[in-house]
């Protein structure tokens, strides 16, 4: 029996109709971003057909983002990266995150050829920095990129859409590393340049002290900032900037320099008031006195104000007539009130010299009025040195006593070792020097002089001596009559080489000699029994004939020196017999 053919059943022609529309249609490719339908939304999953009667699930969590929620509905059409066709349940496989992805990659190096900027969100913190959402794409945050300052808190700039500058990425790799303090200085440079075009050189503005320093202070002028230097919040010296100003403080200001390269501005507060430095040479003339505050003490010297805004400069070498090489804190202290005399103003340098020592009265004029040339004084040994004492003296002054000045007698390189330091000794003043600050003193000029009791004895008299002492070299006489004591050298005991022997002398015997030198201003004298016998050897032979007469020296010496212990009377008798 024939079997009848139904009339649904589709014909040769109808197969090959719809085997050419699924061709037309295409097959979807793995591995590619798709477009799909939404067919269906089941509990957290999105339905998708993505054509070919193929259809997959994604979640709807992948639909939302760091900030924003999933906005889908059937009938939406949305791109979806088709990773298998089928899978063991006969269901595409797909993901909304890789299709975001891979659209955003393309997104972005275009932005970042063409340096633009991009949205994102921050979304998470990581080591070194924080995550950064790019509508698919994760990027890399780094802490110092965040804002222009460190910040502390980054909560409130979390999963809040801004704009970032990508600074580095690699697709291969797959990294993003994206600056948002890139974006607020170019934004605010450019708000830096608008506002700076607004402003001009010697404006008066309002600003806000916002950040402090060492070197000064930073005022916000409403968007851009500027420098107000420590030299110009006073006329006065200011320390620091905290002395007058603090953080949030409302401050009038005058913008003094605009650099409109750098968009540095230069500000000043005492520009606002009077310049103290007008007329300062009338108002405080060379040799007056005034009494300020000390406010600064360096090394060199100590800064006195005489008035707000107002210093002069005491120089270490004018702050005491006798403390020289001392620190200035050792004389004066700060705050402390001090009287000070005008020695120089220099108003184009705003220089006031001062001196503190020209208030006191010299003290080596004080000194030669109490104690002048001839005066008697005690003073302590304050130092030793090769060519004297020091004695500290009434005053705080010093006085040197000299070598030669210590003893009349003996060498001063032998006397000075006697003394030491903090022994008290008795000098007299021979000379004060006011302008060059020296005071001579002398110690043995307390004996007195010994060339006093000369006489009038000079170079070529005949003295008696007395021998107090004998030594190899010589003996030390006393000339008979004076204070004046000699050493007369073994080579000037005698004439005769023989006689020449320091030990044929006695202590307490007394001899003739002739003064071979006499210096009163040097306080030399020398005396030679050698050079007395020459002389009366040369007088005799020059009274009672020569050699060569037929007299004999022996003679001629033995009449000369019988008619010197002969008696006028006796002298007068041998005379007439001759």
């Amino acid at each position: 029996m024939a079997t009848a053919v139904s009339s649904a059943t589709p014909s040769r022609e109808d197969f090959a109709k719809l085997l050419e529309e699924s061709f037309a249609q295409g097959s979807p490719q793995e591995g590619a971003v798709v477009k799909g339908t939404v067919v269906g939304i089941e509990k957290d999953l999105a339905v998708i057909d993505v054509g070919a009667k193929t259809e997959g699930r994604v979640a709807l969590r992948e639909f939302a983002g760091p900030g924003r929620q999933a906005d889908i509905k059937v009938g939406d059409t949305v791109e979806v990266y088709l990773e298998r066709v089928e899978n063991a349940l006969g269901e595409a496989v797909l993901s909304r995150d890789k299709a975001r992805r891979e659209e955003s990659w393309g997104k972005l190096e275009k932005a970042f050829n063409s340096n633009e900027k991009v949205q994102g969100v921050i979304f998470n913190q990581v080591k070194g920095g924080f995550t950064v959402d790019l509508d698919g794409a994760v990027a890399f945050l780094p802490r110092s990129q965040v804002d222009i300052r460190p910040i502390r808190d980054v909560s409130p700039l979390m999963n809040q859409p801004q704009p970032f500058q990508i600074l580095k990425m690699d697709r291969r790799r797959g990294n993003i590393v994206v600056s948002r303090r890139t974006v607020l200085e170019e934004t605010r440079a450019e708000q830096r340049q608008e506002l700076v075009q607004n402003l001009e050189e010697g404006q008066v503005i309002d600003g806000v002290v916002k950040n402090i320093t060492d070197y000064g202070a930073f005022v916000d002028l409403g968007g851009i900032d500027g420098l107000l230097h420590v030299t110009d919040i006073a006329w006065r010296r200011v320390n620091h900037p905290t002395e007058v100003l603090n953080i949030g403080q409302q401050v009038k200001v005058k913008i003094i320099k605009i650099n409109h390269e750098t968009h540095r501005i230069s500000l000043g507060m005492k520009q606002l008031q009077d310049d103290p430095w007008q007329g300062i040479e009338a108002k405080y003339p060379v040799g007056a006195r005034f009494k300020g505050r000390v406010t600064n003490i360096t090394d060199y010297g100590a800064f006195v104000e005489l008035e707000p805004g107002i210093e002069g400069l005491i120089h270490v070498s004018e702050m005491s007539w006798t403390k020289k090489n001392v620190h200035p804190g050792k004389i004066v202290s700060t705050s402390q009130e001090v009287e000070v005399q005008i020695l120089e103003v220099d108003p184009v340098k705003r220089r006031i010299s001062l001196g503190l020592k020209q208030t006191m009265r010299n003290p080596w004029e004080v000194f030669v009025e109490k104690y002048p040339p001839g005066a008697v004084l005690e003073g302590e040994v304050k130092n030793k040195t090769e060519f004297g004492l020091f004695l500290g003296l009434d005053g705080d002054v010093d006085g040197m006593v000299h070598l030669s000045d210590l003893d009349w007698k003996r060498p001063g390189e032998q006397v000075i070792e006697e003394y030491k330091k903090g022994d008290r000794v008795k000098a007299k003043v021979l000379d004060v020097d006011v302008e060059k600050e020296r005071i001579s003193l002398g110690i043995k000029q307390l004996a007195g002089d010994p060339m006093e009791s000369a006489g009038d004895l000079k170079k070529g008299s005949v003295v008696t001596c007395e021998v107090i002492e004998v030594k190899e070299p010589g003996i030390e006489v006393k000339i008979v009559g004076s204070d004046l004591t000699t050493f007369i050298k073994r080579s000037e005991l005698a004439r005769d080489r023989a006689e020449q022997r320091p030990e044929r002398f006695s202590i307490g015997q007394k001899v003739d000699a002739r003064v071979i030198q006499f210096d009163r201003r040097t306080h030399k004298v020398q005396v030679s029994i050698k050079a007395l016998e020459v002389a009366e050897e040369k007088e005799a032979i020059a009274q009672y004939g020569s050699t060569d007469s037929g007299a004999t020296l022996g003679d001629i010496l033995g009449t000369a020196l019988r008619r010197a212990t002969e008696k006028p009377a006796e002298k007068k008798e041998a005379e007439k017999k001759e």
